[in-house]
């Protein structure tokens, strides 16, 4: 991989951590739970959720690994991007 295609996955995925965070944060506010883990993406939490049998979730995972499918990944892109539990504390 070159240099460049390595620094542009790098920005891609921290797009997408912040994205989490950011989409879980109103969630989070309002409501409770656990703080989201900035090490996550939105692929790893539609992941665990749909391992976890929430509909929606593997309604958003089969959208998400479609879309992955057509840029040249294996299937499963979900169930691969699942973050260790011991990944997610942050504080």
């Amino acid at each position: 991989m070159t240099r460049f295609r390595a620094w542009f996955r790098a920005l891609l995925i921290a797009l997408d951590q912040l994205s989490y965070v950011i989409l879980a944060a109103p969630k989070f506010l309002i409501v409770g739970g656990p703080c989201p883990s900035p090490v996550e993406t939105i692929s790893s939490k539609c992941g665990r959720m749909a391992a976890a049998g929430h509909r929606w979730a593997r309604i958003a995972a089969a959208i998400i690994d479609f879309g992955a499918r057509c840029l040249g990944s294996p299937p499963g892109h979900c169930q691969r991007a699942i973050v260790r539990a011991d990944m997610l504390t942050f504080y």
